[in-house]
């Protein structure tokens, strides 16, 4: 059931002006009984001006009469059609001053290691406009040479679960379209649990790159048949023979 506006004010003027029951009052307002009865007795609420609920468009002297007259009659809030589907309006979203210098940083962090999520969505995450999304994604931003990727769940411009639900609705898009995904995309399009979970991929080290062919075994490769056979002789170009002839002619003997 919906509360009126200012309730505690209302209850004021509900007491001094009317006869109504402190049920029907609290049940009206949202309020103790206990708390109505308070303000009846100059405990609670003290120095707070009533709120006219017939002057404010809130109530009806004729649901005050009949609330009066009938002691388990229940107020019923009037309708105003300027108020319908207030409650299910939402503004952009609110970013404090001293987080709004950090939102760029954040934006590049979501262009960078989510850019599967629409302008649309990075927009409705942090709180910012399209034409700021668009700049950071071209590098034409002003001060894109002093930005930071961070991640806006550390900034507080946004929950984790708010981060979850985007990815996670990027990922349904994703697989809906029949797209094949690397094992990097995939891990960007899952949630921070899910990634967590996964087994982390082989990868080889930057100092062995180049080396996944070297076998440390002792088994020895096969000989190809066509290789030629090299023996000492032929290996350092030794003449054959004439070792004795050498040693006659020689004139330190």
């Amino acid at each position: 059931m919906a509360k009126p506006l200012m309730a505690k004010a209302t209850a004021v003027w509900l007491v001094d002006n009317t006869t109504i029951s402190f049920k029907q009052i609290a049940d009206f307002v949202g309020m103790h009984e206990l708390e109505v009865q308070g303000i009846a007795d100059g405990d609670v609420a003290a120095g707070v001006k009533g709120f006219d609920p017939i002057a404010n468009n809130q109530l009806t002297q004729e649901e005050i009469d009949t609330a009066q007259n009938n002691s388990l009659y229940k107020l019923k809030l009037k309708f105003n059609p300027a108020a319908s589907g207030e409650e299910k309006r939402r503004g952009p979203r609110y970013t404090p001053l001293s987080k709004r210098q950090d939102r760029p940083n954040s934006i590049l962090w979501l262009v960078k290691f989510h850019p599967e999520l629409s302008d649309g969505q990075i927009a409705k995450l942090v709180g910012t406009t399209k034409p700021t999304i668009q700049s950071i994604r071209e590098r034409t931003h002003w001060n894109i040479s002093n930005m930071q990727p961070i991640d806006p769940v550390a900034l507080g411009l946004c929950k984790q679960s708010e981060l979850d639900a985007i990815v996670q609705k990027a990922a349904a898009k994703k697989a809906a379209e029949g797209g094949v995904m690397s094992d990097d995309e995939r891990r960007k399009l899952v949630s921070t649990e899910q990634s967590l979970e996964m087994d982390a991929a082989p990868k080889i080290p930057t100092a062995i790159e180049g080396l996944e062919t070297f076998s440390l075994s002792n088994e020895p490769e096969e000989e190809k048949d066509d290789a030629p056979i090299m023996d000492a002789d032929s290996f350092f170009n030794l003449p054959k023979g004439g070792g004795d002839e050498e040693d006659e002619d020689d004139p330190r003997s």
